[in-house]
């Protein structure tokens, strides 16, 4: 490692981004390594951010001028408690995402640390945001800085526009993602000098919405990526505001690959989408109705990736009969189907979708034996996601036979398959996932994650026990790694769990 040149190391450093915990530790193996992985690093400086407000926070002001500091000395704003330290680095000068959210929350923790004397009461937190925003901003968009990825917040009104140098700034930017009820003035010099976005995010809400956000959109010469989200997915929005946007986006039509969409839209606008590659549809509501009909005639020949949530599987089953085979990754959150609605969609997908290399889908017990023909026809499948139908409050009779499904993943999957991820309501029991661990000894290291839909207490005793008994696949390299989810949202890893095995 020590001979490879700098464009070398750039690569690999780059690859290994998503992996915080190494990623991270490279940064003291040596003077060359530092230097590559800090414009990487400080390119999205708010991806490592987490827990490390405090640190981002000092390093983001020991980039403030002499003059700087003084003058926010002189408004009161005294945040340098500390003796000042020159950065190593000009890190504000990689960095290429802005996010103006995770700024303002910064610029927070600041002002409620800071001391007022007794006299300066009149002088409150209000009066301290402003003047240090103004600094902090005018540190990330300047002459020598160049933004690729812009997120306004909600309720920001601040005009970026007029900032010396933002012109320059946001020359390249790529990516922008907004508010529709964004401030007319916010938005009037964002659509001014936001020329370039090739990717868009918008936030719809209920009502209020600025129907001008049209002009943003029409200013962009290609755009390639659209997500429109939506606050509430029950709630009733703006037509006519919804109207017009789908309407406006149809113009692009030509140019549009990736599309996500959190309700049904309102025009024919998937219609007119006739080059798609990635489609995301709806928000994670399993027992929402609504028909999605529009979906029912598409024909989306050249998808590639498609995700949905809360929509009707025969809809589904339909969209991927109709494509040509390009199809790679599935992904169809939990919705509420019978079985031979689940048995049509496994028998398309092993029909159409030859070169499926991940897939999440429900499968129900009495498909096990469609589901091995999946396995069989799907030969680059690298990464599953089962989820098991298997809570009595889901209207399932039967209990779900495991060990007929582990049987058919030793004997049937794709030499490739290494990813697993089961989402269930009651467990395997231990010796079931002890038979499908003893029996892959001969196959690759797995990645392994459980999800268990139940009460906290009854997860964590479960838990537990699956900690011990793959800690010895671990040892032994079948399981490469392995983490347990509590209701989805509690999440905890194998070094964590140890005080948990203590405490049981």
């Amino acid at each position: 490692m020590s001979k490879l040149n700098a464009d070398i190391l750039y690569l690999i450093f780059k690859e290994l981004q998503d992996n915080k915990k190494t990623f991270l530790s490279c940064l003291t193996v040596n003077k060359a390594w530092c230097e590559t992985i800090i414009p990487i690093l400080w390119r999205d400086p708010w991806k490592y951010s987490e827990k490390k407000e405090l640190l981002l926070l000092n390093v983001i002001v020991s980039h403030f001028s002499e003059e700087s500091r003084k003058y926010l000395e002189n408004q009161r704003v005294d945040i340098f408690t500390s003796v000042y330290q020159k950065p190593f680095f000009n890190y504000i000068s990689f960095c290429r995402y802005l996010n103006l959210s995770n700024l303002n929350k910064l610029i927070d923790a600041i002002i409620l640390n800071l001391d007022y004397d007794d006299d300066d009461d009149a002088f409150s937190d209000e009066l301290s945001f402003p003047i240090l925003r103004n600094e902090i901003i005018n540190l990330f968009i300047n002459e020598n800085t160049r933004i690729t990825h812009l997120y306004v917040p909600d309720k920001f009104d601040y005009q970026l526009h007029l900032i010396p140098g933002a012109k320059n700034c946001f020359s390249e930017l790529e990516f922008l993602s907004c508010n529709t009820r964004i401030n007319d003035n916010v938005l009037f010099g964002l659509t001014e000098i936001c020329k370039s976005i090739k990717e868009l995010e918008l936030f719809i809400e209920m009502n209020n919405n600025n129907y001008r956000i049209v002009k943003l959109i029409e200013s962009s010469k290609r755009l390639f990526d659209v997500r429109l989200q939506t606050i509430d997915n029950y709630s009733k929005y703006e037509e006519s505001f919804c109207k017009i946007i789908e309407n406006s986006l149809i113009k692009h039509a030509d140019t549009i690959q990736y599309f996500m969409i959190g309700k049904v839209p309102i025009t024919k606008i998937l219609s007119s989408f006739v080059n798609l590659k990635k489609l995301e549809l709806g928000k994670c509501y399993p027992f929402d109705r609504t028909a999605w009909n529009c979906l029912e005639n598409l024909s989306l020949p050249f998808l590639q990736i498609l995700k949905a949530r809360g929509v009707p599987i025969k809809v589904l089953t339909n969209l991927i009969e109709s494509t040509n085979g390009y199809l790679n990754e599935i992904s169809i959150g939990y919705t509420l189907h019978n079985e031979i609605d689940n048995e049509k969609i496994i028998q398309t997908i092993y029909r159409k979708c030859r070169n499926l290399n991940y897939l999440k889908l429900l499968v129900r017990n009495r498909n096990i034996l469609e589901f091995e023909k999946l396995l069989i026809n799907c030969q680059y499948l690298n990464g599953l996601y089962i989820i098991f139908d298997n809570s009595i409050w889901h209207g399932d009779s039967d209990i779900f036979n495991w060990d007929y499904l582990f049987e058919i993943l030793i004997k049937s999957s794709p030499i490739g398959l290494s990813k697993f991820k089961f989402y269930f309501h009651e467990a395997p029991k231990l010796e079931s996932l002890k038979y499908f661990l003893d029996n892959w000894k001969s196959k690759r290291s797995i990645s392994l994650q459980t999800i268990q839909d139940n009460e906290w207490s009854a997860s964590i005793v479960i838990a537990a026990k699956y900690f011990d008994l793959i800690k010895e696949y671990k040892t032994q390299g079948i399981v490469e790694t392995y983490k347990h989810d509590f209701l989805v949202e509690e999440n905890i890893t194998f070094e964590d769990f140890k005080w948990i095995q203590g405490n049981i």
